[in-house]
């Protein structure tokens, strides 16, 4: 079940966001997310007029898919960033799909133009992951990250809403 983050959710959302952080290339920071951090994120997002999604089945929470304004300033005010994390269990499942289903239509509804993706170039899985959904290769920010002793290219990928 897809539906809005509470700050129940939080200590699993927690999880599922430093299990990425922690074991993989997809996110380029090795600082994992504090309590707090995250339970802001869940508030915030909503307060601010974005959504915060999580996808639930009996065991929990299995991923979540939030967004934002792609860059501060009034100009930018049309495009957003999305972040989509799930479970390495729920991969392959549809769940991400069923996310990214829902942070895109509140987007649209909000007044959106674009969605962006910013993927690391070493997570193949997430560039594949968003051209299934329609999202188009737009640029390369080379050797923008670092993690774990290693330069990180950033691909930037969008999709008109």
């Amino acid at each position: 079940m897809i539906r809005h983050a509470t700050l129940a959710d939080a200590p699993q959302v927690r999880e599922v966001w430093n299990t990425m952080i922690r074991d993989s290339l997809a996110n380029f920071s090795e600082i994992e997310k504090t309590a707090a951090e995250v339970e802001a994120a869940i508030r915030e997002r909503p307060e601010q007029g974005f959504a915060f999604f999580v996808a639930e089945e009996e065991d929990g929470i299995l991923g979540f898919a939030t967004y934002a304004q792609f860059r501060g300033g009034y100009g930018y005010r049309f495009t957003m960033e999305n972040t989509v994390a799930l479970l390495p269990a729920a991969k392959g499942r549809g769940i991400g799909r069923a996310l990214m289903t829902a942070v895109e239509d509140h987007a649209r509804t909000m007044g959106a133009h674009s969605m962006i993706a910013g993927v690391s170039a070493q997570n193949p899985e997430g560039l594949a992951f968003h051209a299934a959904l329609g999202y188009e290769h737009t640029a390369v920010v080379p050797r923008s990250g670092f993690k774990w002793g290693q330069w990180l290219d950033l691909v930037l990928m969008q999709k008109f809403l």
